[in-house]
């Protein structure tokens, strides 16, 4: 499980620690850096409050997958993470 981040995201919005990129294709094949997809899972780490009308649907902990471009990538404490709105997420795990 994720540690606890000092950060709140606002309103709709989540921070989501991105899932490690695999090293491997699945027949084995050695996948170099320059060409490895960025990941479309992760588990999400912190949850804003959500808008007046509509609660989270998702809570801490939750293993989720998101869009390919989805979100905005930080770096907190030498750890990357993304922080998107909770409608870039297109289900959970």
């Amino acid at each position: 499980m994720a540690k606890k981040l000092n950060i709140t995201p606002l309103h709709d919005r989540v921070v989501v620690k991105a899932a490690t990129a695999d090293k491997k294709s699945a027949g084995g094949i050695i996948i170099p850096d320059t060409v490895k997809e960025k990941p479309q899972r992760g588990i999400i780490v912190a949850v804003g409050a959500g808008k007046k009308d509509e609660p989270m649907t998702v809570k801490t902990g939750d293993n989720v997958l998101y869009g390919k471009y989805a979100g905005q990538e930080i770096d907190i404490e030498g750890t990357e993470y993304l922080i998107m709105r909770e409608s870039d997420i297109v289900a959970i795990i």
